[in-house]
C-alpha cells in the first residue's frame, strides 16, 4: 500500500540528485562512505556527471540470483568492462533467493548499521521489494534523476506499481518478464497447448515429459499462479488488497489438480527443479518436451544459438499468461551508493538493454519504452522480437494478465510447500 516519504537530507555527493531526496517511510538516507563524499553539511553538487566522478574508484557489491549462466556472462563481461571503463568495479554476489540479500540489509539495520552496508544493489521485486519497503531500508527519490530513466515509462502501472506495492522512487526498473509455455512441437500440437487444462491432460498421457520449478524460485512461483487463476476462473478477483474468501475458494482446487498431476511430472514429481535455468537445461537435452518461461522473448535466440531444436515454439494459455518488472534497489545503507546508481542506470541504458536481450546476452527483454527511443535505437529491439519461434509481442501484450500483491504470492508458494510439496 501507499507510504507516504519526508523530505530526506540531500546525500553527500553520492546521491547528487536535482531535487530533494527520500528514504521509504521517514528514515533519512545515509551518505555513502566514499572518500569523494564532501564533509557532512556541505553543498551536493548537481547533475549526475558529479554522481559518476564520485563513483568513481569504488565497488560496487551487486546482489542478484547467480544461477543463470548467460546473465552471470553478460553481467562479469560487457556490464564489467563498461563499469570499469567509468572507473567502477564490479563485485557480482551471486545468491539463489534474493531474500538472502533482503535479510542481510534487515541484519544490519536491526544492528544500527546505518552507514557501510556490506548490499550496495539488489536485483529485486515482489514481496522482496515490499519487505525492504514496508522496513524502511532502501533509498528513494533518485530514479527519476537518472538519465537512463527518460527512456522508460515511469507511470505505467507495471512500473509504477511492484506487485501491487507502488515503487515510489525506491526502485529502478530493468527488465521485462513476460511468461509463456514453451514446447518442442514435434510432441504437442497447438490443441494440447491452448489451456492449462489441456496441457495437464497430454501431461498425464506422457509422463515425465514436463515439469516447473519449486516456489519460491520466482519461475516456478509464475507456474503456481497461472495455474491458479486459471483454476479460479481468472485473475481481476485478487487485484487489490488480499481477500482470504476468495483464496479460500480457490486454493483447495488448486491443491488437488497439483497433486492430480504431481506423478505425470519429471521423475514422478518426487523432486522439482530449482530453478528456470534448470527447467531450461532440461528442455535443451530433450528431457522434457514443455515448460514455462519468463523469458519469452529469448527462445527465438537460442533456436539460433542451436541450443533449442527448431521444432521449438512459444504459446500462451487462453486464460492468458503472467508478465512483470523486475527492478535494481539500493539499500538504505548502502556503502557505495554513487556506484549503484552509475550501474542501475547503464542496466537501462538502450546499449546495455540491446546487449542483453540479443544473441550474446541472456535474451531478456528491457523496460525501456521502445516509442521513447529514436527510429534508429528502436529498431534493433523490433527486429529481436519477431521470430517465427516466438509468440508474437501484440499477442504476448493483448494476453498479460495484471500482477496480484506479493500477500497473494507469498500465500501461494507458502501453501504450495505445504500442500504439495510436503504432502
Amino acid at each position: 500500500m501507499p507510504r507516504l516519504t519526508r523530505p530526506a537530507r540531500l546525500l553527500a555527493a553520492a546521491l547528487v540528485l536535482t531535487a530533494t531526496a527520500s528514504a521509504c517511510g521517514g528514515q533519512d538516507a545515509a551518505a555513502p562512505t566514499s572518500s569523494s563524499a564532501p564533509a557532512s553539511g556541505s553543498a551536493a553538487p548537481a547533475g549526475f556527471e558529479a554522481v559518476k566522478a564520485a563513483a568513481q574508484g569504488q565497488t560496487v557489491n551487486w546482489y542478484m540470483y547467480g544461477g543463470d549462466d548467460a546473465l552471470n556472462a553478460y553481467v562479469n563481461g560487457y556490464v564489467k568492462d563498461s563499469l570499469a571503463e567509468l572507473g567502477i568495479t564490479l563485485n557480482q554476489v551471486k545468491i539463489s533467493d534474493t531474500a538472502e540479500a533482503v535479510n542481510k540489509v534487515l541484519g544490519e539495520k536491526q544492528a544500527g548499521k546505518d552507514t557501510g552496508g556490506s548490499v550496495d544493489l539488489i536485483w529485486i521485486n515482489g514481496e522482496n521489494f515490499a519487505t525492504l519497503k514496508q522496513a524502511d531500508a532502501l533509498t528513494c527519490g533518485y530514479v527519476e534523476t537518472l538519465p537512463s530513466a527518460a527512456n522508460v515509462d515511469l507511470a505505467s502501472p507495471g512500473i509504477a506499481t511492484d506487485f501491487g506495492r507502488p515503487t515510489e522512487g525506491c526502485e529502478v526498473p530493468w527488465q521485462q518478464a513476460t511468461s509463456s509455455l514453451v514446447y518442442d512441437s514435434s510432441a504437442l500440437t497447438e490443441t494440447d497447448t491452448a489451456s492449462v487444462t489441456s496441457l495437464f491432460d497430454w501431461a498425464e498421457a506422457h509422463p515425465g515429459r514436463f515439469t516447473y520449478p519449486a516456489p519460491p524460485d520466482f519461475t516456478g512461483s509464475m507456474a503456481v499462479r497461472t495455474f491458479f487463476f486459471d483454476t479460479a476462473g481468472g485473475a481481476d478477483q485478487f487485484l487489490g488488497e488480499f481477500d482470504r474468501a476468495a483464496y479460500d475458494a480457490a486454493a483447495p482446487q488448486l491443491w488437488q489438480r497439483l497433486n492430480d498431476l504431481e506423478p505425470s511430472l519429471y521423475r514422478s514429481g518426487e523432486t522439482y527443479p530449482a530453478g528456470g535455468p534448470e527447467v531450461e537445461k532440461l528442455f535443451a537435452g530433450d528431457e522434457i518436451d514443455a515448460y514455462l518461461t519468463y523469458a519469452s522473448s529469448g527462445v527465438g535466440t537460442l533456436v539460433e544459438k542451436g541450443t533449442y531444436d527448431g521444432a521449438t515454439r512459444e504459446a500462451v494459455f487462453d486464460s492468458g499468461n503472467i508478465g512483470n518488472y523486475s527492478f535494481t534497489a539500493i539499500p538504505y545503507n548502502a556503502a557505495h551508493k554513487e556506484a549503484a546508481m552509475v550501474l542501475a542506470d547503464l542496466l537501462l541504458s538502450p546499449e546495455a538493454a540491446l546487449e542483453n536481450a540479443g544473441p550474446d546476452g541472456a535474451g531478456f527483454t528491457s523496460a525501456i519504452d521502445l516509442a521513447k527511443l529514436p527510429a534508429d535505437q528502436a529498431k534493433p529491439f523490433e527486429a529481436l522480437q519477431q521470430s517465427p519461434y516466438q509468440v508474437p509481442p501484440a499477442e504476448l501484450a493483448a494476453k498479460t494478465l495484471p500482477e496480484v500483491s506479493s500477500d497473494y504470492v507469498d500465500r501461494l508458494e507458502k501453501d504450495w510447500k505445504a500442500n504439495v510439496l510436503q504432502r
